[in-house]
């Protein structure tokens, strides 16, 4: 039986039926059938068809019955109902009921074959909908500052203090630092957060375009403006619009901004009168502001204004003892956006994770968790962090040599006597089988990859 092909249900008292859908229909889907109610029963606990073809008039126990028990044991399975008898209740008592369809007899197969595609195809986008659904409120969960370090309770702190405010906000941090993140918790721990949160990255729209994205534009203010379109901060009107970097905004534009942050109003560019929002700005930035203030790239009042509260997030480096909670929060939000179950990472990828340096912050470690998860495979860490290209000079993950200062921790003699153990078995094993590593892995019982890894790691060479 063909394992690809939608399994189809056919619960009719008329032989006919089940002969005519099957020889019309049998190339394309897998048909089964049931000669009445309590055998279609029967047949839905036992094959979980996708789609039930279901007679309305049948001895014994009729069509809306069984449709009601077949609801009752799954109300995702769907069905079309079947019938001689077209009367109009009948179509509206089934699909009160939760039938997908009716189709009167007699019929065409090619008719019933289009209803069917119809159905599901419904199907495929509710679940599909239902998926986008639930990937959007898992990103939504997981979209939390994580860490109980001083540094970041005190974030924590500020952004409780000032969410429900109308203060603009300055979130300065290095690439990677959760400053967006920062930003969608003042606005969901605001009265705003039924309203829209706007993100507009100043230094990915070219500078000529970045003033019509931001403020909208009139019908013919220059060429290509085929019709009026609104702006950004119209569209936040009532929401939070959210400035990142803010650094990165050129010089003439700042003006324009300060009028808003000042006066809640602006033109659209070719416009001849003033819009009003109410909207509330937050901004963020990795660049030096007050360098930039000395090379006057940005103007002075403006940076004053935008200075109102300031929430400086720390790299990544510098609250080392909060990398074990985001491992764990990154752990479970990948395990349920993709469907795993991948265990907690050994305590020495844990340590290995913390004595990283982490140029990229937060965003880098969610990757590498993330990849770790998604392909169920731990060693990505030791082979990622190895790499030269993450490297930040100084440091290496190298497993403890056997031969190290004597030390006292029971975990960490543990851990040279198993790695010295470890390496002086794959030598055996290598020079056995001539370096043959294929056949070195069968014997020892590892992953090709595995082999690769710990070669590379104990530095063993042919």
């Amino acid at each position: 039986m063909d394992k690809d092909k939608v399994k189809i249900l056919v619960i009719d008292d008329e032989p006919k039926v089940s002969w005519l859908l099957s020889e019309g229909l049998g190339k394309i889907y897998e048909i089964v059938y049931a000669k009445d109610g309590l055998e279609g029963l029967q047949m839905v606990s036992k094959t979980k068809p996708s789609l039930v073809l279901l007679d309305i008039k049948m001895p014994g126990m009729d069509g809306l019955e069984v449709l009601d028990k077949i609801k009752s044991m799954d109300r995702l399975t769907e069905v079309i109902m079947l019938s001689g008898h077209g009367e109009t209740k009948n179509v509206v008592e089934s699909i009160k009921r939760g039938a997908s369809e009716f189709i009167n007899k007699p019929f065409d197969v090619k008719e019933v074959e289009i209803h069917i595609q119809s159905v599901l195809e419904k199907t495929r986008l509710k679940r599909e909908l239902d998926h986008l659904k639930n990937e959007l409120k898992t990103k939504s969960q997981y979209e939390i500052l994580v860490g109980d370090s001083p540094k970041m309770l005190q974030i924590k702190t500020i952004i409780e203090q000032v969410a429900d405010s109308e203060l603009t906000v300055l979130i300065r941090g290095e690439s990677g630092t959760g400053k967006e993140i920062v930003a969608r918790m003042l606005h969901t721990l605001s009265s705003r957060k039924n309203e829209p949160f706007v993100k507009v990255n100043c230094a990915a729209i070219p500078r000529d375009l970045l003033e019509a994205e931001l403020f909208g534009y009139e019908k013919g203010a220059f060429t290509g403006a085929h019709k009026t379109k609104p702006g950004r901060f119209e569209t936040a009107n009532k929401g939070t619009i959210f400035l990142d970097e803010i650094g990165d905004m050129p010089l003439e534009l700042q003006s324009k901004l300060l009028q808003v942050l000042e006066q809640y109003e602006f033109m659209r560019v070719g416009a001849i009168r003033t819009i009003k929002v109410d909207t509330r700005i937050l901004c963020a930035t990795n660049r030096d502001l007050n360098k930039a203030l000395k090379d006057q790239t940005i103007r002075e009042d403006l940076f004053y204004r935008l200075n109102e509260v300031t929430i400086n997030l720390p790299p990544l480096g510098e609250r080392r003892e909060d990398i074990p909670l985001l491992i764990e929060h990154f752990l479970q939000k990948y395990n349920t956006l993709y469907d795993k179950k991948y265990r907690p990472l050994s305590s020495r990828s844990i340590e290995l994770l913390q004595e990283f340096d982490w140029p990229g912050n937060v965003r880098q470690l969610e990757n590498l968790i993330k990849q770790v998860v998604v392909r169920e495979d731990e060693e990505i860490i030791y082979d990622t962090l190895k790499t030269p290209s993450v490297q930040t000079g100084s440091y290496s993950p190298q497993k403890p040599s056997f031969s190290e200062t004597r030390n006292y921790s029971l975990k960490k003699r543990v851990g040279d006597a198993v790695a010295h153990e470890e390496k002086a078995l794959i030598s055996e094993v290598l020079s056995k089988t001539n370096w043959n590593r294929r056949k070195a892995a069968g014997l020892l019982e590892i992953s090709y990859r595995s082999l690769l890894y710990k070669i590379k790691e104990y530095q063993l060479a042919g």
